[in-house]
Formats: C-alpha cells, sequence, structure tokens
C-alpha cells in the first residue's frame, strides 16, 4: 500500500524477501512502467517486469469531489471564512451596507477547465444555483456532455464569473493557470482548483489575488502538500485553502478501501482484478 507521492520503489524496499505480487496506493503511471532488458524506467522500477500487477480505485471520489468544488466556490464568492473570524475576533458590530459582501452565483458564468466526470458533475450541482452560461475548456470539445448545460467549448477567462478547474494534471495542463491567465479574468472573478495543485502557477495566482487583479480563489490542491504555514497564499484574506480533502467523505473513503481490499485479494489468488492499471 502506497502513500499519496510515496514511489513504487518504498512499497519494494518494505516487501520482505522481495515478495511483493500486488500494489495499491497513489502513483504515477510512469513511475511504473518500464521496458524489460537493461535501459532503466524513469524511477529505475519494473512493476511489469518483476511480475507485480497494480490496482486502482476508479470512479469513486466524482460525487465528493464535486460537492467540495461547489462548497468551496461558495466559502470563496461569499467569503465565509472570513465572515466566521469577524465573529470570533468581535469584528461582528452595526450593520452595514456593503460589509462582507460578495458574489452570486444567480445569472452567473461558470468557467469550467476539464469538462471529464468531475467538471459535469459539479456543472449538474451548480445549474440549480442559477448560473446563466456554461463555459469549458479542454483537450478536445465534448458535445455529449456538453449538452446537458447547453455549455460552450472555448476561451474561458475573459467571460467566465467563476473559473473552476477540474482537468487531469498532464505536459499541456502543468502551469496553464498562470499570469498570462489570470490577467484575462474579471476583477470580480473567482478562481477554484481542485484538480492538482501543478496546474496553477502559486507566484502568479498570489500576486492576482493581492493586487486585486482577480476578487477571491479557493483551493483544494497546492504545490507542495502540506502547504508551508508561512506560505504567502496563506496570508491572503480572499484565498480559501483546504487540505486536499476532495474525497474526505466516510462513504468515499469505505468505497476506496473496498475497492483496493479486492484488487489485492484477486491479485494474490491470480484472478483478474475487479480494477487493474494494465502497464
Amino acid at each position: 500500500w502506497l502513500g499519496r507521492g510515496e514511489p513504487p520503489a518504498a512499497a519494494l524496499g518494505r516487501a520482505p524477501g522481495g515478495g511483493l505480487r500486488t500494489l495499491r496506493g497513489h502513483f504515477d503511471r510512469k513511475s511504473c512502467g518500464g521496458t524489460p532488458g537493461p535501459r532503466r524506467c524513469p524511477r529505475g522500477l519494473w512493476l511489469p517486469c518483476r511480475g507485480i500487477r497494480v490496482g486502482y480505485t476508479p470512479d469513486v471520489l466524482t460525487d465528493a469531489t464535486a460537492e467540495l468544488s461547489v462548497a468551496l466556490l461558495l466559502a470563496a464568492c461569499r467569503r465565509l471564512p472570513e465572515a466566521a473570524e469577524q465573529v470570533k475576533t468581535g469584528g461582528w458590530t452595526t450593520w452595514k451596507p456593503l460589509w462582507m459582501c460578495g458574489f452570486g452565483l444567480s445569472d452567473s458564468t461558470v468557467g469550467i477547465i476539464g469538462l471529464g466526470r468531475i467538471g459535469q458533475a459539479v456543472a449538474r450541482r451548480l445549474k440549480p444555483f442559477g448560473v446563466r452560461r456554461f463555459l469549458y475548456t479542454g483537450s478536445r470539445p465534448k458535445p455529449e456532455a456538453a449538452a446537458e448545460f447547453g455549455a460552450e467549448f472555448g476561451e474561458l477567462a475573459q467571460e467566465s464569473d467563476f473559473v473552476v478547474v477540474t482537468c487531469a494534471l498532464t505536459p499541456a495542463t502543468q502551469g496553464m493557470c498562470n499570469k498570462d491567465f489570470f490577467s484575462k479574468m474579471k476583477k470580480t472573478s473567482v478562481f477554484i482548483n481542485t484538480s492538482r495543485g501543478a496546474v496553477v502557477n502559486q507566484e502568479d495566482l498570489y500576486d492576482a489575488l493581492a493586487h486585486g487583479q482577480i476578487a477571491a480563489a479557493g483551493l483544494d490542491v497546492t504545490t507542495p502538500e502540506p502547504l508551508p504555514a508561512d506560505h504567502p497564499l496563506l496570508s491572503l484574506k480572499n484565498c480559501v485553502i483546504l487540505p486536499h480533502i476532495g474525497s474526505a467523505t466516510y462513504a468515499t473513503r469505505t468505497t476506496m478501501a473496498v475497492l483496493a481490499a479486492n484488487n489485492l485479494l484477486a491479485g494474490l489468488r491470480g484472478e483478474p482484478m475487479p480494477h487493474e492499471l494494465l502497464l
């Protein structure tokens, strides 16, 4: 069993007598492949060549992550952590017309980067809030998925009131949300990332938030994780950061554990895994 960010080599090192037969955990597909023979794979590990099978747990965190994305969006755009802090520190006094005002979803435009399973689940949950228009972008148009929301494919930074990132981390998406991207966004827009921290250039995001280039941000993923307590982003009132809890519901984690156990048992019995990563 691998913890998040732990390389497969660690599991090999723990396996007594080199007897590892199955593997489950958080790891990059690139770290597990390899070519038989003298050529070394990226991290010096040939899982297929060692006869090690890899199980994974797909499609179990879609709903939980989509719910968290919506919760994070609402927390950021309605300034909920900041408002709660005002109650605790005595900032709540008499009523003021614009005190703690934020931005609402009704009649807004939401841009989704990556209209996959999670992106679609986010849009499905946001639609009842009265969102007027959905935009999306990705590696290619997805007309069938987009039809449910009337979502339009193309540039979204300039027109979106809310930008939600739910894409996979690839060479094409790494650092894509950068100074150029934020400069195109509205000063009243809110940026949400529940995909992977490396999709965002965090220095550029800090500058955009600190200088009022965008209104607010909500992050459930960062680089690195955990984010150091003295990181500049944590000093901003208009940035809500969570400790990567997108899948943190009891039901989701239980389902993940059961799928992982079934994969491991099938692997030990030499049977097809319910969910096997073919390398």
